[in-house]
């Protein structure tokens, strides 16, 4: 073991034991610094994607979103190495309210799998002790870079009753298998793949997005359910559990997927500055692969032909 590796994990394992408090006041400080300065691309990023999604509201709205959703995007990072370090007593104590939580029970009692389907909003990362005290969960994983990092995380998926698989053909099928035993997965659906995609509308926009979970869903039968977590100012999370529309269990592939996108878009609606708007989602049309690289005028000029050339094309008569 290298210097630099035992350093880094030594280090991961000090941070993850700080109480949370801590975590959420180191983020908030080090988040207020980086909206002041505001020369972060990542910041200019999470504006820009709040303008496209949002196109209703004010600037003044977009800028205070943009800052309230950097500074818990940031806090929630910190918050991974926190849950990450507790033990799963510690953490399940954190889930303070639980809303729907007979409705995954009775998902579960139906004993065809669960297909759980978690935006990148808030910090999922603390729901996951709670739902593998009822489940065994086979979720997949792509190895952090720094090997250091990566042994501190499988570490913590380890206490959680996790299988780890491959992001890739032989994962999909040990997922498949275990929604078939009855077991649980976890998907988070809201980004690009790296290759191929189904063009799905999000916000309006045709965007390359992943099917995967709606696949599972329609060839498994196992239940769908949709959940995210909102930090409260007692050191802990309120957690959502819904139900998806049974109409995801029929159809195609993309009418799934479809499906799924409306329940993060309402969502962001009801509660925008607790989405991660960091990650370059928009880039996933032909149109728009440099959105970010163009001023922002350019940028939301392109966006909004994209947009009505869509609305277009979806509201013509078929003939």
């Amino acid at each position: 073991m290298s210097n630099s590796y035992s350093f880094t994990y030594r280090a991961l394992k000090f941070i993850s034991k700080q109480p949370l408090h801590f975590a959420r006041s180191f983020a908030a400080l080090f988040a207020s610094i980086a909206n002041k300065i505001n020369i972060s691309k990542t910041a200019a990023a999470a504006k820009l994607n709040i303008q496209i999604a949002l196109p209703e509201l004010t600037d003044d709205e977009h800028t205070r979103i943009a800052k309230q959703a950097i500074r818990n995007e940031v806090t929630s990072y910190f918050e991974f190495f926190n849950v990450w370090g507790a033990s799963n007593k510690k953490n399940i104590s954190r889930i303070h309210h639980i809303h729907g939580e007979q409705i995954f029970h009775d998902a579960l009692a139906q004993g065809k799998g669960v297909v759980l389907i978690v935006p990148h909003f808030g910090t999922w990362e603390a729901m996951n002790a709670w739902f593998a005290s009822y489940t065994a969960m086979t979720i997949m994983y792509k190895p952090i870079k720094n090997p250091a990092a990566d042994q501190f995380v499988r570490e913590a998926r380890s206490r959680e009753n996790a299988t780890l698989v491959p992001t890739d053909e032989s994962g999909v099928r040990e997922v498949f298998k275990t929604l078939k035993r009855g077991g649980t997965t976890v998907i988070l659906p809201d980004h690009t793949p790296n290759i191929g995609g189904t063009m799905v509308d999000y916000f309006g926009i045709p965007l390359a997005s992943s099917n995967l979970s709606a696949k599972l869903i329609q060839k498994t039968k196992a239940r769908a359910l949709f959940l995210y977590a909102i930090r409260n100012d007692n050191a802990g999370y309120d957690m959502f559990i819904e139900a998806v529309d049974d109409a995801i269990y029929q159809g195609t592939d993309v009418e799934g997927t479809q499906i799924i996108h409306r329940m993060i878009e309402n969502l962001i609606n009801k509660y925008p500055e607790h989405y991660h708007w960091s990650y370059k989602r928009f880039k996933a049309n032909p149109v728009l692969d440099d959105v970010y690289h163009l001023p922002t005028q350019e940028a939301l000029a392109t966006v909004a032909k994209v947009r009505a050339d869509n609305l277009v094309k979806t509201t013509e008569p078929r003939l």
